[in-house]
């Protein structure tokens, strides 16, 4: 699945970071942000309660909000969580057949990092840290580190 280029990768380019304290940049990158983030949660079949947490823990009514419009200015703390998560969709599809890409963040996982919980406990246990160690995981099996 493709997402729009105007999504910047914000973990793999420092020297090309947009500048999120700025509302014209955010205003420009929440649209096809927020086409990627509910186009993931989709896919990996997330509950609301768990997206609204991966989003940072917005409200009800903020979440639903975003949800039914797609519109809004996203914060820095979103925009950079959404951009974390779609390069983790894009490593697990790169990874793993379509089933087990689509699944993994809600399966079970050995690996020590996860103690055997999904992914997913992580990612919304440890808030931006958490998401950042598991695409770093991630990228480091793509690139073979």
């Amino acid at each position: 699945m493709a997402f729009p280029a105007l999504i910047p990768d914000l973990s793999q380019s420092p020297g090309n970071v947009p500048d999120l304290t700025d509302t014209g940049t955010r205003q420009r990158l929440s649209a096809p942000a927020l086409e990627a983030f509910f186009r993931i949660a989709e896919i990996w079949k997330l509950r609301n309660d768990d997206a609204m947490a991966l989003l940072g823990g917005v409200s009800n009514g903020r979440y639903y909000d975003l949800k039914k419009h797609r519109r809004g200015i996203l914060t820095q703390d979103e925009l950079t969580r959404i951009s974390l998560l779609t390069g983790i969709f894009k490593s697990l599809n790169i990874l793993f057949q379509q089933k087990l890409a689509d699944e993994w963040v809600i399966r079970p996982n050995s690996h020590a990092m996860f103690s055997g919980a999904p992914p997913l406990v992580m990612l919304i246990r440890d808030g931006v840290p958490g998401i950042l160690n598991v695409r770093r995981l991630l990228d480091g099996r793509r690139g073979g580190r």
